[in-house]
């Protein structure tokens, strides 16, 4: 029996992370609690490492190693790239908030990068069982992180439910997965696109499969009527963790959806576009409507989520290249917005407080003017009103929806796109026009001022210039297909 020796110049990123979380872990146990910047330096300089690896194997060309499992083209590496930049920044943005709590433990950044070694396990799967390897790292990384701060009711009860729905999930996608690996006989995403191109007399098997796999991509990117986990992990999870949730994973999702449901049962479209449809009407109608009668600025932005989700799933209705570049344009912007706003409730947060509640923005305007006009063009940019990032991200989804011959969706995302701007307005007319609550100043760190002003001149820059962003976008897709 001839072994081939894989390539492994592919999986490079991979290998590295993973090589380093075990020596995170053993350098973290002898430097102790009182060196713990040790173990902060070396995450991050693993995602900088991880990073340089990408850029330098970068290449158009596809290239699948591991028995075709492991795919390395041009979206999986840019979204890494992502990836990178946006798990970085999380750790700056959460040092001083989670030393401040007692959470700042080598687990909390090993937990971190072997969920980060998840995400880029999905992006790169091109085989069913490598999808779901990749979601189980990146789940049960996110359960524990959630239970983190064992002396929090709130937490450990988030992480209940996070953990008893996302394990329902898993069942979902497991068997939706099964049943077109049933009509198919393959559980590599290229071939079973091959049996279905070719035709298969099981196709009532296959949309059975289909429904599940529908089902518990739904419950990952939080989207109505699966969408129940979120308002309850957002809230529960401490802030550190709720941003975590909320960024990165977000652009593995994305790329989930791609592998699955476009690379592997593309030629399905005409079934599993009108559950989008669904799933997206829901979205947008369940988030923009409950997130105006939330008072948790945590949990209001859970709901917004559910929302932005509905856009996301909008583009890859079109069904082409202009939808799915639209979908992950849309994603990297609302990962950037999220950045923002939830290191700025970190920021208002202090030892001992939580800021958690909409009225904690009262009187930022009088308090910090900068960091109330960094907040005003987040939101403004959430609520998609130009000339903000968030605004050409919807105008992009839009267009695509329009051009695919779905006009009525696209003015039921407008309609509800207007509902959804009272609730980011809400929050401007506090920071402005309502006197401050405290007089307490905000101290914040040199290197979490800076990042936080460069994400937010970030969100306003790429919405005047959003073309060199929507480039790179096409880019990906239309090289990864």
């Amino acid at each position: 029996m001839n072994f081939l020796s894989p390539d492994f110049s592919p999986a490079y990123s991979e290998i590295f992370i993973l090589l380093m979380v075990c020596l995170i872990m053993l350098i973290d146990l002898a430097a102790g609690e009182k060196r713990r910047y040790i173990t902060y330096g070396l995450t991050q300089a693993t995602l900088i490492g991880c990073a340089f690896l990408t850029f330098v194997t970068f290449s158009e060309e596809t290239v699948f190693t591991f028995s075709g499992m492991f795919v390395d083209d041009s979206m999986a590496d840019i979204l890494k790239l992502m990836v990178f930049a946006t798990v970085s920044s999380v750790l700056i943005y959460s040092h001083t908030y989670v030393r401040d709590r007692g959470i700042l433990t080598g687990e909390f950044f090993c937990l971190i990068l072997f969920a980060t070694l998840g995400m880029m396990v999905m992006i790169s799967a091109s085989h069913f069982l490598t999808l779901y390897i990749g979601l189980e790292l990146l789940s049960l990384s996110l359960y524990a992180l959630v239970a983190l701060r064992r002396d929090s009711l709130m937490a450990t009860e988030a992480a209940m439910k996070f953990f008893v729905l996302g394990a329902l999930a898993s069942g979902f996608l497991l068997y939706g997965m099964s049943m077109v690996y049933g009509a198919t006989g393959s559980l590599h995403i290229q071939n079973v696109a091959e049996v279905i191109a070719s035709g298969v007399n099981n196709h009532e098997v296959l949309v059975v499969g289909l429904v599940f796999i529908v089902a518990g991509i739904a419950f990952k990117l939080s989207a109505a009527p699966f969408h129940m986990w979120a308002p309850d992990v957002y809230q529960g999870a401490p802030t550190a963790i709720t941003l975590f949730i909320g960024s990165a994973p977000k652009l593995a999702a994305f790329a989930f959806v791609m592998r699955l449901l476009v690379d592997g049962l593309g030629d399905l479209v005409a079934d599993w576009q009108g559950m989008l449809v669904i799933l997206a009407v829901l979205s947008l109608a369940v988030g923009n409507l409950a997130a105006i009668a939330q008072t948790n600025i945590k949990r209001m932005l859970a709901y917004s989520t559910i929302s932005h989700m509905g856009f996301v799933i909008l583009g890859f209705i079109s069904a082409d290249w202009n939808g799915y570049s639209s979908a992950l344009f849309y994603v990297i912007t609302y990962v950037l917005m999220t950045l923002g706003i939830f290191a700025l409730i970190m920021m208002l947060c202090r030892n001992g407080f939580e800021a958690e509640e909409i009225n904690d923005f009262k009187g930022l305007g009088k308090r910090n003017a900068w960091y109330a006009l960094i907040t005003m063009i987040l939101m403004f940019s959430l609520a998609g009103i130009p000339p903000m990032v968030g605004f050409y991200a919807k105008l992009a989804v839009l267009q695509a929806v329009v051009n695919a011959g779905f006009v009525w969706i696209a003015v039921v995302a407008v309609i509800f796109s207007l509902i959804g701007a009272f609730y980011y307005l809400r929050i401007v007319k506090l920071m402005y026009f309502d006197a401050p609550e405290t007089e307490e100043p905000i101290v914040v760190k040199s290197d979490v001022k800076l990042l936080i002003s460069a994400n937010g001149l970030a969100v306003l820059l790429l919405g005047i210039f959003p073309q060199s962003l929507m480039g790179l976008s096409l880019y990906a897709i239309q090289n990864s297909m």
